[in-house]
């Protein structure tokens, strides 16, 4: 199905997979080369994500590292405020998305700097965090921590039925890779994903370097590009929107691949 995103008073078209290039500001992400601290970091990795071919890039400063212990609210914050800034001065017309799980950081982004999008890394509905997207009138990620298919199809379809009786109009689902499941729930879920297709709704996949690659390989993150992008291959088959990734020139190189085929059926 083909899909648009309204960010900001922009259409963002979905109809050909997008890549969500991600910029961490923390100093504790599992993946050591996306922590971007300084402030030429932060530049240079919206440069990047840009000119490699990313439709919008991914803010984070609350690392959700399996047994991380989360920055303060306060920290966060401080954190998204000086890396916004920095990415609004070099690309002021950048689609950018914020991961949080905190209302109030949500609010505070979209408020002072105009981020387009709220990607949602919370692990169980929030009412709150519901209310205040829509209040805030921006796309919506929200994820699953839901071990199976048939639980997250049903979290899914009372989690959307609860942000639609708020006024929440775009809302893009995340199958959650890495949260609440095990390896081999990660690949259930995947080989499975084609089922979320009924709820209507587009699809993100971030499995970028992640566990569920360097663990069934035994190597370690820095070693996991490769299995990315086979990872991103399925998932684009299976109906995925947008990439979620550290690696945006390979992701893209991806996207082009499988729509030449898809094209040419």
């Amino acid at each position: 199905m083909e899909y648009t995103l309204n960010c900001n008073g922009r259409l963002l078209d979905l109809s050909t997979p997008r890549v969500m290039g991600i910029l961490n500001v923390t100093p504790d992400s599992f993946y050591a080369d996306s922590r971007q601290q300084t402030e030429e970091g932060i530049v240079l990795r919206t440069r990047q994500i840009l000119q490699e071919g990313g439709s919008i890039i991914d803010v984070g400063a609350c690392s959700t590292r399996p047994g991380s212990e989360p920055a303060t609210e306060a920290e966060e914050m401080e954190r998204l405020r000086k890396a916004l800034a920095l990415v609004r001065r070099e690309a002021p017309e950048a689609i950018i998305s914020v991961d949080t799980f905190r209302p109030a950081v949500a609010r505070m982004v979209v408020e002072e700097f105009g981020v387009d999008i709220i990607n949602d890394v919370s692990e169980g509905a929030d009412a709150k965090m519901f209310r205040t997207v829509a209040r805030l009138g921006v796309p919506y990620i929200l994820m699953s921590v839901q071990p199976t298919m048939r639980e997250m199809l049903l979290h899914f379809a009372r989690e959307v039925d609860v942000l639609r009786s708020y006024g929440q109009k775009d809302i893009i689902l995340d199958p959650g890779f890495g949260f609440g499941k095990t390896l081999e729930q990660n690949y259930e879920i995947l080989q499975g994903m084609e089922q979320l297709d009924m709820l209507h709704l587009p699809i993100l996949v971030g499995v970028s370097r992640k566990s569920m690659i360097y663990k069934l390989l035994e190597t370690d993150p820095s070693q996991a590009l490769n299995g990315t992008t086979v990872l991103n291959t399925i998932a684009l088959t299976k109906g995925a929107s947008i990439l979620r990734v550290h690696d945006v020139k390979e992701a893209v190189e991806v996207v082009a691949l499988v729509e030449s085929v898809e094209c040419s059926v």
